[in-house]
């Protein structure tokens, strides 16, 4: 009952608070608001460049392995239950599919900052 009762608040503490950031109004949006703001002196470029793709590829392949870490992180404990097989075969299938990804992403040259 009392996780019932916490996942209950936390869910509708979000519902607020991301319908109150989505209905209310965004006040004050006007060019100059939009201006990177320098010290006082007008720019001397643009402050808002795009930045290379290869990077954001990179950037999104280092998150999942991050996100793998995190996950396989809880084994040692998880290795007390007596169900191995299931615990093992996730982590077998979950590292399986990273490999995969990582092998695929290689062979399109997606980690190669040079083409």
């Amino acid at each position: 009952m009392n996780i019932m009762l916490t996942l209950l608040i936390n869910i509708t503490l979000s519902t607020i608070l991301i319908s109150m950031a989505f209905w209310l109004p965004h006040l004050n949006i006007y060019a100059e608001k939009a201006n990177p703001y320098e010290c006082g002196f007008d720019p001397m470029s643009s402050a808002r460049l795009p930045f290379s793709m290869k990077f954001f590829l990179v950037a999104i392949t280092f998150l999942l392995f991050d996100l793998e870490i995190a996950l396989l992180l809880p084994l040692p404990w998880a290795m007390q239950y007596s169900d191995m097989i299931t615990l093992a075969s996730v982590a077998f299938i979950l590292v399986t599919i990273l490999g995969l990804g990582l092998a695929y992403e290689w062979t399109q040259k997606g980690l190669e900052w040079t083409e």
